[in-house]
């Protein structure tokens, strides 16, 4: 199958960590998603090997495009879902989350060298799905009449990533187990919401993002069990000990218990975050 032109413009490093690092510094949208494609193909093709490359640089901003503006998360404008303008700005807030998961899952490959392949295999999969859940998103805010960018943002995301670069373990607990795994706790009440002011349109994109974020989160969750293994750590103590050290044991909650727990928490993961919102 021909791909699009970006595609077909993209060259590959053969090196699967230069191939995550020319995917993180890309800064068009476009570009972005077409790199990521490519190497996620290459990878499955077996065409990106692991050896020569360059030690990881020190963690920096990915590339972006110049919009959306970045502002604090008390900055953004609070708009209900009875107007398209509002409908519009929780789809465009749904399009930076999965845009910068393109990146944090590329910089889960390109950043920790000393994993298993089927940790990479893991991240480059997630890479690609991220890619095309930010497509199917950004198709639907086009289709009221908005693009990404044209909304205010915030950087939450990848300042998680900044803190935890030293670390795997850290990483996989914070970021995939924590911050991604809340949308497994709010997109179903979004659906409902979107689903009562007749937004059909938009729930079924969330619908698919939301089926498959539960096999994301999983990664983390395994990966993360994974690094406690080698370090010596009880998961459960590891994960409350980096919680509480970073969020000062505070995440809000409800939480949706069953997702989370194909996502691979157990069910004293559950209770303590329940202990944490209260």
């Amino acid at each position: 199958m021909q791909g699009s032109p970006e595609e077909d413009m993209v060259v590959t490093p053969p090196n699967l960590f230069d191939a995550a690092a020319q995917c993180l510094d890309c800064t068009g949208v476009d570009a972005k998603l077409a790199a990521t494609h490519a190497a996620a193909q290459a990878f499955a093709a077996g065409r990106l090997g692991c050896a020569g490359a360059a030690p990881p640089q020190a963690i920096r901003a990915p590339g972006r495009p110049p919009r959306p503006r970045l502002v604090p998360p008390r900055a953004l404008a609070q708009r209900g879902l009875g107007s398209t303008e509002g409908r519009a700005a929780l789809v465009h807030a749904i399009a930076h989350i999965e845009f910068n998961a393109i990146n944090l899952a590329w910089d889960a490959v390109y950043r920790f060298r000393d994993m298993p392949a089927a940790y990479y295999a893991d991240w480059v999969r997630v890479a690609d799905d991220e890619a095309r859940h930010f497509a199917l998103i950004a198709a639907r805010l086009a289709q009221l009449g908005h693009a990404y960018g044209d909304f205010d943002a915030h950087d939450g995301l990848w300042e998680m990533a900044t803190r935890t670069a030293d670390s795997c373990l850290a990483r996989m607990a914070l970021v995939p187990r924590v911050l991604e795994a809340r949308g497994l706790d709010v997109t179903p009440g979004m659906i409902e919401r979107l689903r009562g002011v007749g937004d059909l349109a938009t729930v079924a994109v969330l619908e698919v993002i939301l089926a498959e974020e539960v096999a994301h989160v999983a990664a983390g969750s395994r990966w993360f069990t994974w690094c406690c293994e080698r370090e010596g750590r009880e998961p459960q103590a590891a994960f409350r000990d980096l919680v509480e050290c970073h969020l000062r044991g505070s995440l809000r909650g409800p939480f949706n218990a069953q997702a989370r727990l194909q996502a691979g928490f157990t069910p004293g993961e559950l209770a303590q975050l329940d202990a944490w919102a209260t």
